[in-house]
């Protein structure tokens, strides 16, 4: 019987699965302990306010390594009706996850600041999925930068930059501004 490109494409399926094997140990024994000294070290150099690292262990194969920067008052308080009584809206001050996926790989990804109750959070921003021997420091350093450019910008929001056309949608309503190519 001829099975043609049968027997490759079963043996490439073992490969993966085998990868998945390694890629877990990998996790456990180099890239877990590599990625909390990282970035213990980036905060100890960079004293970055209310950071702390978390690792999540809760479900084998599925841990994630989480810098948080915590929760905070947002400064903006709702006057709970006929109470007297100011409410506070708490802020998530964001956080950068390593996460392990179902096959070994590591998703990397950063998630947002947002004030719960005032908009939706938007939802975390994928940077990359990355083989355990493929996660090395200056990866994690381009990791922080995303991730502090990302929070930066969220505290800085404004309107100052240009809208950009990209998808041709037009809103309805009026005075909308007017991009011009220079």
């Amino acid at each position: 019987m001829d099975l043609g490109t049968l027997i490759s494409k079963v043996n490439k399926y073992k490969q993966v699965l085998e990868n998945t094997n390694l890629y877990r140990e990998s996790w456990h024994g180099e890239v877990k302990p590599m990625l909390i000294k990282t970035l213990e070290e980036i905060l100890k150099q960079s004293d970055l306010p209310k950071a702390e690292i978390i690792v999540k262990d809760n479900i084998e194969n599925l841990e994630s390594v989480v810098l948080d920067l915590g929760r905070s008052s947002s400064g903006i308080s709702e006057n709970v009706e006929d109470s007297g009584v100011k409410r506070t809206m708490i802020k998530s001050n964001g956080s950068l996850i390593y996460q392990q996926l179902f096959n070994g790989k590591i998703i990397v990804m950063l998630v947002s600041p947002h004030i719960e109750g005032y908009g939706q959070p938007k939802p975390p921003l994928s940077l990359e999925i990355l083989r355990p021997d493929e996660l090395k420091v200056p990866f994690i350093i381009r990791h922080m930068e995303s991730f502090l450019k990302d929070i930066t910008d969220w505290e800085d929001f404004d309107d100052d930059e240009p809208q950009k056309a990209s998808s041709g949608f037009t809103p309805i309503g009026f005075n909308h501004p007017t991009v011009v190519q220079e």
